[in-house]
């Protein structure tokens, strides 16, 4: 085994692990996305000089680092040689309006951002409002007035940056965006150890029967896709497992359930994960039939609820390979389902293709009722708890969020669910106002959305819910109470969410009315609303 001497008296990262690979072999593939193609060596080249053109910016160990990225193999380098270096990633995913990043970026206290190219301009845009005045980075040439971090990188030695303190205990090192209200963003900071157990499970085998985060890798010998966004727990984790393991990771820039295909059968893959729009889309692919990728061993299905119609589907089409995963950003692994239980199980139990599965290992997951922390009977509904390596630290720089999620290590997920007689979790709600929509299962945060429409000329309150919808699980539906005499057009309204949030948020239908219905505490009757969803006109509540 050939190491770097600079680690040999230091605890290891999950980089460390990494370039272990990348030591040995080294003309084999590491990278892939369409003709770039990456040898081992030279990623490993790659990721030194990175980190060295970021130490050249002025970063130092324990600064924040924006990623604000596109999928493609520049990004996966630019992450490891953030932490590398020993800087903290903050990751910046696409689909915020210019005031949520701006906000974002200004909470996390980025000392530089890294952007694609193509989201270049809203990324200066968010840059130039933060008090910290970050500095801007872009992955290649660009229109904006800032340094191109690859063109930095060629000028730099080919050697591993020394000098990098191990990472504390308690310091966060990874940081992701997780709602919150407009202008204030919930940012879940993670430690190193959630990499520590991340390596664990997939370099070592379980102390016990429970499933790893992605039972998906068989270390050294797999080629795993990365088709969902890297800026998203469930793509990072994705890329992570597959270079700790050694194996060869390909890049899906977008995806399009054709190009998708053709990348699944023409790169031979065997590992990927996709949420389940993706899934339904490829089933969906008059080309996909039995047989068609014949070395495909196993999808991660995650990010939302999934059909189990769906599910038993593409048992059919692709084979005993579907395990399904379960997390959120504040615990990016929380329960797996592995594919040879499910395909087995599922045939004698129906109901388990409704499950999440069991705990992964080392963490416990309990049910509680609002307000106790006791644990709950099997088969009764409660909040599903859950305490292990894989929760966060906290939010970012917010202690009061932080204790209303966290008691004594335990963490509030915000979902309602059950565990049944066997240890196998099942969820029935969401305690926390989030729709899960568009074709990557990204989150829309009710509260954001509320918080912006009530800013509306015209709009007295205002509530999101997320709505049946088959191509995407949920749509946005907005209920506006508007004040009397006042015209408000839904289009007009739809316009104008687009363009301070994001197309992802754009209310699939708005509802006008005299008033909300509310609670006995006045709040709004959010379940009265969902009641009757298909519904223009709703009576209050008495």
């Amino acid at each position: 085994m050939i190491i770097d001497a600079q680690k040999t008296d230091e605890p290891w990262t999950y980089v460390d692990h990494i370039l272990e690979h990348w030591h040995q072999d080294e003309d084999a593939e590491a990278l892939v996305q369409g003709t770039q193609r990456l040898t081992r060596r030279e990623a490993r080249q790659r990721l030194f000089r990175l980190g060295h053109a970021l130490r050249r910016q002025g970063l130092e160990p324990g600064d924040g680092v924006g990623l604000f990225l596109a999928n493609r193999v520049d990004s996966v380098l630019v992450q490891l040689a953030v932490h590398l270096v020993g800087c903290r990633v903050v990751f910046l995913p696409p689909e915020p309006g210019p005031g949520e990043l701006a906000a974002l970026v200004e909470q996390s206290r980025a000392r530089a951002v890294v952007t694609d190219p193509l989201f270049a301009e809203r990324a200066a845009d968010a840059a130039g409002r933060s008090v910290h005045a970050p500095v801007l980075l872009s992955l290649g040439p660009c229109e904006q007035p800032c340094a191109d971090l690859l063109a930095l990188e060629a000028e730099c030695p080919e050697v591993r940056p020394d000098g990098v303190p191990a990472p504390g205990a308690d310091e966060a090192v990874t940081v992701l965006y997780t709602g919150g209200t407009l202008g204030r963003p919930k940012l879940a900071a993670h430690s190193h150890r959630l990499y520590d157990a991340l390596v664990d499970l997939v370099k070592g085998a379980p102390q016990d029967s429970r499933p790893a985060v992605f039972p998906t890798m068989e270390p050294g010998t797999d080629r795993v896709l990365a088709s969902t966004l890297l800026t998203h727990g469930s793509g990072h984790l994705i890329a992570v497992q597959a270079l700790v393991t050694g194996s060869v990771l390909v890049v899906l820039p977008e995806f399009e359930a054709s190009a998708a295909l053709t990348v699944l059968r023409e790169e031979r893959i065997t590992a990927t994960m996709f949420v389940p729009p993706m899934l339904y889309a490829l089933l969906d692919h008059p080309e996909c039939e039995p047989g068609v990728l014949p070395a495909l061993r196993r999808i991660v299905v995650g990010g939302a609820a999934s059909s189990p119609t769906r599910l038993q589907q593409a048992v059919e089409v692709f084979g005993p390979v579907l395990s399904q995963g379960y997390g959120q950003s504040e615990a990016l692994g929380i329960a797996a389902f592995g594919a040879e239980d499910l395909a087995s199980e599922g045939a004698q139990r129906p109901e388990l293709w409704r499950s999440c599965g069991r705990a992964i290992s080392d963490t416990e997951i309990e049910i509680r009722a609002e307000g106790s922390t006791a644990a709950l009977p099997a088969r009764q509904v409660g909040e599903v708890c859950v305490r292990g390596e894989t929760v966060m630290l906290g939010y970012y720089e917010d202690p009061e969020r932080t204790a209303e999620a966290l008691d004594d290590g335990w963490l509030r997920t915000g979902d309602l669910g059950y565990l049944d007689a066997e240890g196998y979790l099942f969820l029935v709600d969401r305690a926390k106002d989030i729709i899960v929509t568009g074709s990557t299962s990204d989150n829309v945060y009710s509260r954001v959305l509320e918080d912006f429409l009530l800013t509306l000329p015209g709009v007295r309150n205002a509530a999101a819910l997320g709505v049946p919808d088959e191509e995407y699980g949920e749509a946005v539906q907005i209920f506006l109470a508007t004040a009397e005499g006042v015209d408000v057009d839904p289009d007009d309204v739809a316009a104008l969410v687009t363009a301070d949030l994001g197309e992802l948020y754009t209310p699939r239908k708005t509802v006008l009315l005299d008033q909300l219905p509310t609670t006995k505490v006045g709040k709004v009757d959010k379940k009265a609303l969902r009641a009757a969803w298909t519904s223009a006109t709703l009576e209050p509540t008495p």
